[in-house]
């Protein structure tokens, strides 16, 4: 499980053979989200703004990364 990014505690992680849709994982020591990538929707979990808001900084403006390293690790040829 890759960790793209760290901002003290919290980092941004991305697993290998997930389930869709595209996302990526919020984690902190009591919290963790998933976030998809195509509009930075938090789609299971809870965290407060505090704790996730440098992480969905960062993915805004590494948007595009996020979807290539999806596709990376999760798209396989049939």
């Amino acid at each position: 499980m890759p960790t793209l990014q760290r901002f003290g505690s919290t980092s941004i992680r991305m697993y290998a053979d997930d389930h869709n849709p595209p996302h990526f994982h919020i984690v902190g020591p009591d919290f963790q989200v998933l976030v998809r990538i195509s509009d930075l929707a938090v789609i299971a979990g809870e965290s407060t703004s505090n704790q996730s808001a440098d992480a969905l900084a960062w993915a805004k403006d590494h948007q595009e990364m996020l979807a290539l390293k999806w596709i990376e690790l999760n798209e396989r040829e049939p």
